[in-house]
């Protein structure tokens, strides 16, 4: 991957959207080996997919909680539960494995506190191998969907 790779995942980081024609402005190339470039890191999976980016709060999803997982077993079948049970909720923005305590990390987004809690207790706690939830609200997010520092590398 070259400088040119580079700027052209940055300006689709800020601005998905853009034709063809526009990146290949924005990076300096013509339409043609812009579009070989693209297609190439579509291909290698250096570029993952599109999608629109929905503010949560406008579809009344806008209540959000990091939720701290502590399992009880860390075997590999009840890591492989837990991950596909996690998986099949909407409701679970983000999920990782920690090294350490906790042993993920969750963010989720629900309607209010009321729908936190009904999910937290129904879905959350009935998960394989959970040993204890710990829920922090978010008060506002300082940082969000930042791109990738790809060009400043």
């Amino acid at each position: 991957m070259d400088a040119i790779d580079r700027q052209i995942l940055a300006e689709l980081q800020n601005e998905g959207r853009l034709t063809v024609t526009e990146l290949a402005d924005r990076v300096r190339l013509s339409a043609g080996p812009c579009h070989r470039r693209l297609r190439e890191l579509e291909r290698t999976g250096v570029i993952t997919g599109y999608r629109a980016v929905v503010d949560p709060a406008a579809v009344g999803l806008g209540f959000e909680v990091l939720v701290s997982v502590t399992m009880d077993r860390e075997d590999s079948t009840t890591i492989a539960a837990f991950e596909d049970a996690l998986a099949g909720l909407p409701q679970v923005r983000q999920a990782e494995r920690l090294f350490g305590d906790p042993d993920y990390l969750l963010r989720i987004t629900t309607t209010d506190m009321e729908g936190y809690a009904k999910f937290r207790d129904d879905k959350l706690a009935a998960l394989p191998g959970v040993q204890r939830l710990t829920s922090t609200i978010v008060m506002k997010r300082v940082v969000k969907d930042r791109p990738l520092p790809i060009a400043s590398r």
